[in-house]
């Protein structure tokens, strides 16, 4: 006699498996958008949604989807490439700062994971950008790129997080 096995789907699985399909949608679609002042703000607001609506477990994968589509998509210059793990790390070190300190407050979730984050990629971009790239123009190019704009898209993604959560009615 064979078995069989039955998989029951409910309501609240397939709504949650909607909800990370459209998270894990926009995340991939986020990096085609050319400027950093557009694409940052978006994939932050995205991370720190993802937190509250779908968990840190299955935020940390939109943590590293941007990144890999703009390197496979030539979106990011191709002397960025040893950045990108580095733009990984941060978005995860965003999610999991972002997950423990909104428990005690949203805002200082927001604040405490944005300068960590930008503390990070800051620290880590310029280090690595100064052992792998030649060019001193280049170099300065990543420095500022990695510096100050990060914190400022990051704190603008909790902004806009925060209405899109507050309209939602998740906070």
């Amino acid at each position: 006699m064979a078995f069989t096995k039955a998989i029951a789907i409910n309501k609240e699985g397939t709504l949650s498996l909607v909800k990370w399909a459209a998270v894990l949608g926009v995340a991939s679609f986020a990096p085609l958008f050319p400027l950093q002042q557009v694409t940052g703000p978006i994939i932050n607001a995205l991370i720190f949604i993802a937190v509250v609506i779908l968990g840190l477990r299955q935020t940390l994968v939109v943590c590293v989807i941007p990144s890999l589509i703009a390197l496979s998509a030539g979106l990011l210059p191709i002397f960025l490439a040893p950045i990108v793990p580095f733009i990984i790390i941060s978005n995860i070190i965003l999610a999991v700062i972002f997950s423990y300190a909104r428990q005690t407050n949203f805002w200082l979730g927001i604040v405490a994971a944005s300068f960590l984050k930008f503390i990070f990629i800051w620290s880590t971009t310029t280090a690595v950008a100064q052992l792998f790239i030649k060019n001193p123009l280049a170099i300065k190019a990543v420095a500022t790129m990695m510096s100050w704009p990060q914190l400022i898209t990051a704190l603008i993604g909790g902004v806009i997080a925060f209405v899109f959560l507050r309209s939602i009615k998740k906070i």
